[in-house]
């Protein structure tokens, strides 16, 4: 992505944003917002309908210009599912192009490498900022984005409690500027590397907030990031606290849930030992889209948040746990969530199907296990044992907790995904590295009871 060519570039536009008042937002919002500042699930208007859009690149009139961008469409889209759908902002000097195809990285650092590890199940949009970036003048960004979401909800079936919104350096500070201004549109925003240039209109209510920083990063210091957070530390309730962060040298990265925030508003805060990059790698000072982890890391924040249900204003009875490094043997739980407090899994007949669905490359792949209960009981509280082909070693995962990371793996539910009704389908997924055999697992149980493998 030819970050270091853009270091002084992204400096100095951050600069200029800051003498010339670009930052400054007026209160005329381009598009109605809700009153409620919890999102309430509801199908949109593009639902059923046989949709127009097709992925690739478009255009649309806002503000009096015309501007592009490109849209992902699932594979065998279904006009009756409503889908996730992902804003993903480009960097300074970057472009949405870049976003889409992963840029010299290709298809696995795609969309901040989260189409990869989508597995179909969401609609992603790449917008392209005005001479690349992201100045927001008068609100043209912010109206843009409203227009285009409008546009795709009239056309395609999306669920409205789960938009999200991320970028990296001058993309990230317009994903911040989302979180101020859209907080009851957008459920959750990730933040790479960013600065308050994209402007904070508003920025008083809860949105789940995940920062991700380089201790030493020589465009954005880190201090810009740290600000950025704590707006949401205080607008989601969170304890206050100073996360504790990688010494410069140790090439490793520490990631902090903060606790006490309210139920459904996390946040999370990711420090690593390096520069401005989306990309690190631990044990490298080189960048790679393929082998960090901050797309899993990313993909775990956003899908812990469950279709249909809306953020309680009430403070989160369980707290976060404390800061730990990672990656580990065991990857570390989804923030804000711990597992079920069932010691031991019950309910259900045992009947039960999982599919898995592998993407591999080089030295690594992804997996994406869905689960379904074909009992005629629901499953409270549940534990998958399966084995990994030799030489697969787990390096991350979403939505289960998972140990050990080789051999006989047991994945264990979450605390808001424990329950699996009767003719219903939970989805788990994992980050690995791999030696040359990438198959999927294999002697799949769920709760001890051997599970049909589509």
């Amino acid at each position: 992505m030819r970050q270091r060519s853009i270091f002084t570039a992204v400096a100095a536009a951050a600069l200029l944003v800051l003498a010339s008042g670009r930052m400054a937002l007026s209160d005329s919002l381009g598009a109605a917002t809700p009153s409620s500042a919890s999102a309430v699930a509801a199908a949109t208007s593009g639902c059923g309908k046989t949709p127009t859009l097709r992925s690739g690149s478009q255009t649309i009139t806002t503000s009096g210009k015309s501007r592009s961008w490109i849209l992902r469409i699932p594979d065998n889209y279904d006009n009756n599912r409503p889908y996730r759908l992902i804003f993903a902002y480009h960097w300074l000097n970057g472009t949405a192009q870049i976003v889409d195809s992963g840029g010299s990285d290709g298809s696995v650092w795609a969309y901040y490498g989260l189409k990869q590890l989508s597995n179909n199940s969401t609609i992603f949009i790449a917008p392209q900022g005005i001479n690349n970036g992201w100045g927001n003048s008068n609100n043209e960004d912010l109206t843009f984005t409203d227009d285009v979401l409008r546009l795709v909800e009239n056309d395609l079936c999306v669920d409205t409690t789960q938009r999200f919104a991320m970028g990296w350096s001058y993309g990230g500070s317009m994903s911040f500027a989302v979180a101020c201004a859209r907080p009851t549109i957008f459920r959750a925003v990730a933040v790479y590397s960013g600065a308050q240039l994209s402007g904070c209109n508003g920025g008083t209510q809860p949105v789940a907030y995940m920062g991700i920083h380089g201790t030493h990063d020589s465009v954005l210091n880190i201090s810009m990031g740290r600000q950025l957070r704590d707006k949401f530390v205080s607008n989601n309730g969170c304890t206050p606290t100073s996360p504790r962060e990688p010494a410069q040298g140790s090439l490793t990265h520490i990631i902090t849930n903060y606790s006490g925030c309210r139920a459904g508003y996390p946040v999370v805060w990711a420090a690593f030992d390096g520069d401005h990059t989306p990309s690190p790698n631990d044990g490298s000072t080189s960048t790679s889209g393929a082998r960090t982890w901050t797309s899993a890391e990313v993909w775990k924040f956003f899908t812990q948040f469950q279709s249909g249900t809306s953020p309680s204003p009430s403070p989160s009875a369980s707290p976060s746990a404390s800061p730990s490094a990672s990656p580990s043997a065991s990857p570390s739980a989804s923030p804000s969530a711990s597992p079920s407090p069932s010691a031991s899994p019950s309910g259900g007949s045992g009947a039960c199907r999982v599919s898995a669905t592998v993407n591999a490359w080089n030295e690594g792949l992804t997996e994406q296990i869905a689960i379904t209960n074909t009992g005629s009981s629901t499953v409270n509280g549940w534990s998958l044992t399966f084995t990994l082909p030799g030489g697969q070693t787990i390096t991350n995962g979403w939505n289960a907790t998972y140990s050990p990371s080789s051999g006989q793996v047991t994945a264990r539910n979450m605390s808001y995904n424990g329950t699996i009704a009767p003719g219903s389908t939970t989805e788990i997924g994992f980050q690995a590295t791999h030696t040359g055999n990438t198959g999927k697992p294999t002697a799949i149980s769920l709760n001890g009871n051997p599970c049909t493998i589509a």
